[in-house]
């Protein structure tokens, strides 16, 4: 489904951030992305929505090329992002937030809001609340309804876990593992609680200097955690 070929992308002193990445993403995978902070995590989560334009290399989504493909061209392709920190519309209600994710996708004749109520039942009962009245949490699951709603085939997730209390992380995890399953869903997260890539991921690709040094199966992880101190030092 996505394919990324010598991809380099970013600039520090001239020379650039992200060096050489190789990855190949097939239908329904779910891949974590892992690497300690200033390592390109979020540079390469941009890179392929388009925010920001790839040095050289090339970034394949099912047959199209869309290195030099608009943020929006890219998501009417089947491609959703959910940034770092959420960027929810603090002043939207819940149901208005959602339907911003719906906007500019003329192939939807209407938006699912019960679907989207069915995988996280908090917004539903918050439906016509505020999004900057809400806890983190319940943000972050307005974020990735907002995304899902507009039926993408890849969701882009950056760090999803950042600033939400542990059950809700958990949940989280376990709704998106449920939606991946029943919708064929492809899912690449970046992510350093390793609770959530562990429930989510099938696989981890771990970031270093601007290039992936190893990916290796969620399992593996779980059966040897050494792999996580020798790639991320935990």
């Amino acid at each position: 489904m996505l394919e990324i070929r010598a991809l380099e992308s970013g600039y520090i002193r001239g020379a650039s951030v992200l060096k050489g990445i190789e990855l190949c993403v097939s239908t329904g995978d779910r891949l974590a992305v892992m690497g300690r902070n200033g390592m390109g995590k979020t540079l390469l989560m941009k890179t392929i929505m388009g925010l920001i334009k790839p040095n050289r290399g090339t970034i394949h989504f099912r047959d199209a090329q869309i290195s030099d493909l608009a943020p929006n061209d890219i998501s009417n392709l089947g491609v959703a992002y959910v940034p770092q920190g959420r960027e929810v519309f603090l002043d939207f209600t819940v149901e208005e937030n959602l339907l911003m994710g719906f906007v500019g996708k003329p192939w939807i004749t209407r938006p699912n809001f019960e679907k989207i109520f069915s995988w996280f039942p908090i917004l539903a009962e918050r439906r016509n609340q505020k999004a900057g009245t809400m806890s983190g949490g319940q943000q972050q699951q307005l974020a990735i309804g907002r995304a899902l709603i507009g039926e993408p085939d890849l969701l882009l997730l950056d760090e999803p876990s950042e600033g939400i209390q542990p059950s809700i992380v958990q949940e989280i995890a376990e709704t998106l593992s449920n939606i991946c399953r029943e919708q064929g869903l492809t899912v690449i997260v970046v992510e350093q609680n390793t609770d959530l890539v562990k429930a989510l991921s099938q696989s981890v690709a771990f970031l270093e200097n601007g290039a992936i040094v190893a990916q290796v199966q969620t399992s593996e992880i779980i059966a040897d955690p050494g792999l996580l101190e020798k790639y991320m030092g935990l």
